[in-house]
């Protein structure tokens, strides 16, 4: 197996304590999907709109400037037509609109409307509310360490799995 093949412990970490992190991401998994916690912000945002319009919405307001298409997939990992059909949903409920880009008179970027703003951030209240719920009693060196560690872990975990996406690694 080459080192980027899925199933092969890294040198230093034993099976031991890889089998002990796996059930705890399963429970994990099961305990978000079965509380619905996206559903209910979404429900919290607007109850019309679905998780993909959402996310769109929410990829915007993290961007913090308008996004062309392509950035708007490529940050939520889908392909250009399904973000194209999103947009021209969301265009027409007034939460989103095209904007000019001053380097490229051809493009026309995408950005949240006043509505899709305010719809993008309770989305994101109701989430972090939630989460905000579940680390008050932590002290604040462990939340710390908890989001520094998620984040490498998130990072670390795409990255892995973009590379097994590309051709040649194993996936044939």
């Amino acid at each position: 197996m080459s080192p980027e093949s899925p199933g092969e412990p890294a040198p230093d970490l034993s099976s031991e304590d890889l089998l002990a992190i796996l059930p705890r991401l399963t429970r994990l998994s099961s305990a978000l999907n079965k509380g619905r916690l996206v559903d209910r912000a979404a429900q919290a945002a607007d109850p019309s709109l679905d998780r993909p319009a959402v996310g769109v919405l929410v990829t915007l307001l993290a961007a913090g400037e308008p996004l062309r298409i392509g950035g708007i997939a490529e940050r939520m990992q889908v392909v250009g037509p399904h973000i194209t059909r999103q947009v021209q949903a969301l265009e027409r409920r007034h939460l989103v609109r095209r904007v000019d880009d001053p380097h490229d008179r051809r493009a026309r970027p995408i950005e949240l409307t006043e509505t899709g703003d305010q719809t993008a951030r309770r989305y994101v209240a109701s989430l972090l509310g939630w989460f905000a719920e579940v680390l008050d009693g932590w002290p604040q060196g462990d939340r710390d360490d908890l989001l520094r560690l998620l984040a490498r872990f998130a990072d670390d975990a795409t990255a892995r799995l973009a590379r097994l996406e590309q051709p040649g690694n194993g996936e044939d």
